[in-house]
Parts: structure tokens; sequence; C-alpha cells
């Protein structure tokens, strides 16, 4: 008989949280990794756009993954090939700014951001098995806690890595640095890929019948969102909570030109932005089980965030900023994650959850928009002021997903 909320397949979904965390956070959107592409391309929109690589390759696949997906009875034996190809694909954009770097700038910046596509191309593959997994081995509140306290894990993890990487930024000259914390990272990220690889996973009892070929596949998904008004509604409104990557990669940028951030500064950023998911998750996230609930917040947290950038003129609010992006991305992570489980019928769970992360994804792509934005218009304030209105619009549509039947 499968135990459903073991404790020790709790312990392994944290400490995978906590070393992926600990290696990730050196390519942080919101910091790090700005500065890395700034250092190769002083374009706007090339910054923007490799924001949107970390993250956007996923959108692709997810789909077709769902497809096959959807006939599976374990998926982890899927998501531990997931885990290699991702350690590959960091692994390789430190190998390329440590032998190549500022010799050939360009193609360098070429094999970041191949790395970087790759390395979200896969996360397509395992956002579908990883989601699957999670609904299978923990129950609702379960689930609910040990996602919180995975945030709290990872956040730990990221304070010690924004430590670290003040410390090898102030003390190592660019691009050798940033070669070194891929290169070291790596390692670290592979010990929390293998520690998940090990959870206990039960087989499946509902299945989907797989359709002949994909092409059907897609018909049925069509029609599967067409009949769930509850599915489109949060789509539209998770869409919008990707508003903040419209200006959160420039916030960095926009206090770079106006302070000298030395490495620590930019080392003690990384770590109040987590020190806010840490509080968020722990004082706040945790204690809400009602996720509808969870997304309204997370937008006024975002919202007082960029409406605060506007005005923002030191160091220290800057700061506060970063501690409020914290609490608000770990608000979004946790409540979009939990939306969809909750809506989807068993057997269609890789499908629902493939459709609301392909179609909310396409908001990955906002740094673009911001970068071209800030390269014609140069005010910084524009597109802080575009996500505080698409942040406010999703806000207001989140009020009407309480109560609102997954299929009515």
């Amino acid at each position: 008989m499968y135990k459903i909320d073991n404790p020790k397949n709790g312990y392994k979904n944290v400490a995978h949280a906590f070393f992926l965390s600990l290696a990730v956070t050196i390519a942080e959107p919101s910091t790090i990794l700005p500065l890395i592409v700034e250092h190769f391309s002083e374009s706007m929109v090339v910054v923007g756009l490799f924001v949107s690589l970390l993250r956007g390759g996923a959108i692709i696949i997810q789909l077709y993954v769902a497809f096959h997906a959807q006939a599976y009875k374990r998926v982890l034996p899927y998501l531990s090939r997931v885990f290699f190809f991702r350690w590959l694909s960091w692994l390789s954009i430190g190998l390329s700014i440590y032998f190549i770097g500022d010799s050939n700038k360009t193609l360098t910046l070429l094999l970041i951001g191949f790395g970087l596509f790759f390395f979200s191309f896969m996360a397509g593959f395992g956002a579908i098995y990883f989601k699957e997994l999670q609904a299978k081995i923990f129950s609702k509140k379960y689930r609910g806690r040990t996602m919180a306290n995975r945030q709290i894990a990872g956040s730990v993890a990221s304070i010690v890595s924004g430590g670290v990487a003040g410390y090898v930024l102030n003390n190592y000259e660019a691009p050798l640095n940033y070669a070194y914390l891929f290169m070291v990272s790596s390692f670290i990220m592979g010990i929390g890929f293998l520690l998940f690889s090990t959870i206990d996973e039960p087989k499946k009892e509902h299945i989907q019948i797989k359709e002949k070929h994909f092409g059907l596949f897609l018909k049925n998904a069509m029609k599967t969102l067409k009949g769930d008004k509850r599915l489109q509604r949060q789509i539209i409104v998770i869409f919008l909570s990707f508003a903040y990557y419209l200006s959160m990669p420039f916030v960095i940028l926009h206090a770079n030109s106006s302070f000298t951030l030395s490495g620590w500064m930019l080392g003690g950023f990384i770590m109040v932005q987590m020190l806010g998911s840490i509080v968020g998750s722990s004082l706040l996230w945790k204690k809400i089980s009602d996720y509808e609930k969870m997304l309204t917040l997370s937008f006024i947290f975002m919202i007082l965030a960029f409406v605060l950038a506007l005005f923002a003129d030191s160091l220290w609010l800057y700061a506060f900023i970063f501690f409020l992006f914290g609490v608000g991305l770990d608000g979004f992570s946790i409540s979009g994650m939990n939306l969809v489980i909750e809506i989807a019928p068993e057997e269609k769970r890789p499908i629902y959850t493939a459709l609301q992360t392909n179609i909310t994804s396409l908001g990955l792509f906002f740094p673009v928009l911001g970068g071209v934005l800030l390269k014609y218009i140069g005010n910084y304030s524009v597109i802080y002021s575009l996500s505080i209105a698409l942040l406010a619009l999703g806000f207001i549509l989140s009020l009407s997903l309480k109560g609102t039947s997954a299929r009515e």
C-alpha cells in the first residue's frame, strides 16, 4: 500500500529546492543575469531577450510532453533524464564564458543564449512531470505545506548563494567571475537533481488513453480549454501576473545607473529578495490553503513594489523593492501550480498543466517588450507604469476566480 504524504518524499522535495536555488540564483533574472548580458552587449533588447530565454524556452514543448505524459503510470524516470540535460546545459554556459569570454563576445553571447534556451527548453519537459508527481505523492494540505517549505529552503539557499555571488563578483574580474559562478553552481545543482530522482512514486491508477497522433491531441486539448470557463479565466489572470517581467529585469540596471553597485551590493540585493521569499512563505503563504486568495495577495505585493520603483532614490528603497519581489514571486509560484492541480481531473492533469503553462508562459517574453520600450523611449517610469496597469488588471480579474467552479 503506497503511503501518501511520506515525510521522506517531503524531505527530498525540499532538499531539491535548496540545491537548485543555491545554483540557479547566480543567474537570477532580476539581478545577476542582466549584468552578465550587459557585459557582452549593451543592448537593452538583448538583455530582455536573454532574461526571456532563461524561462521562455519551456513553452514550445509542453503540449507535446503532455500528449505522451497523459498515458504514463510513472513520470520519475523521464524527469531524471530531464535533470541530466538541464545540468549539462548549465555547465556549458560556464565553460563557454571561461574558454571564450571576451576574446569573442558575440560567440560567447550566442553560447550563453543557447545554454539558457536549452536549460529552459528541458524545463518544459520537467514542469509537466514535476506537477504530476506533486499531485500523486502529496495531499492538498500537505502539498501546500511542502511547497511553502520548498520556497523557504530555496530562499535560504539563495541567501547563501547571494553572499557567495557577492564575494566572487567583488574579488574576481569579469567575465571570469561569471564563469566560476556557473561552473561551481552546476555541481551543486547536480546534488539536488540526484536527491529528487530517488523519490518514491506510485503508479497512476487513472490514465488517459493517448490519441493516435499529436494533431488529434491538440484538437482535444482545445476542446478541453473551450469547455472549461474556470481554466480560461485562470489562464488570463496568471498570464497577467507575468507583467512583473516587463520591468523587473531592468530595476537592477536602473539602480546601477543611479549608484555604483559593488559585487557585495548585488549579492545583498539577492539576499534581501530571498529574505522576502522566506518571510512570505513562512509567515504568510504557508498558512494559506486558499490559492485564489494567495494569488490576489501576490498581485498586491508586486504592484506595491513597482509603485515604489517609480520613486526609488536610495539603496535602502531599492532593497525594500527586492524584498517585495521575493514575497510576491513566491505567492505567484505556489498559487499558480496548486490552482491548476486543484481544478484538473486526475486523468487530464498533464493536459491542464500544459495548457495553463503554455499559454501563460507567453508572459515570459515581457522582458523583450520592456527592452524595446527602454531602447526607444529610454524612460524606466514608462515600463514601471505599464507593469502596474497590467498587474492591477490581473488583481481585479483574480477576484472573480473565488467561488468559480472548474467547469461552470
